[in-house]
């Protein structure tokens, strides 16, 4: 049981050892920081903003957005030196501009096409082909039914 206590305990240690702490010197600059690393993608993890991310690039995009916060920049200011550096990939709102058309209307292209194509293969597909029954087999499936009503 001590033992289980003893690597719970260093398990908590070493997350707690993970947390970054930046200190701002006014309310103003904290929030908007903890708004920048929220909106900013993590370029090197799946779909995570670098408030979340443990990767060492994800720190060094907060790392440099708090200097930047520091030097009196505007959020503005910020995010393009990021777009910037790292590409539109790193907003989760990408700009609208002809390299990012993909991104904005890719989704509904592909989803409209799926539909097209499943329409016309409905349209296409040919109707079953009617069951013929002969009379004596008619006859004997009556015969069958009777006998269970009975």
């Amino acid at each position: 049981m001590r033992l289980f206590i003893l690597s719970l305990l260093m398990v908590v240690g070493t997350a707690y050892a993970t947390i970054d702490a930046y200190e701002f010197d006014d309310y103003e600059k904290e929030q908007r920081f903890r708004a920048l690393i929220g909106e900013l993608r993590c370029p090197k993890c799946q779909n995570q903003n670098i408030s979340d991310s443990n990767a060492g690039l994800a720190k060094d995009i907060k790392d440099r957005a708090y200097r930047l916060i520091n030097e009196g920049k505007s959020n503005q200011e910020i995010t393009g030196y990021m777009v910037e550096r790292y590409g539109d990939f790193i907003t989760y709102r990408p700009p609208m501009k002809p390299s990012t058309w993909f991104l904005w209307f890719g989704p509904f292209v592909l989803t409209s096409l799926a539909i097209v194509i499943l329409l016309i293969r409905k349209l296409k597909a040919k109707p079953p082909e009617p069951v013929s029954v002969d009379a004596a087999k008619h006859k004997k499936v009556e015969d069958l039914l009777k006998k269970l009503d009975d």
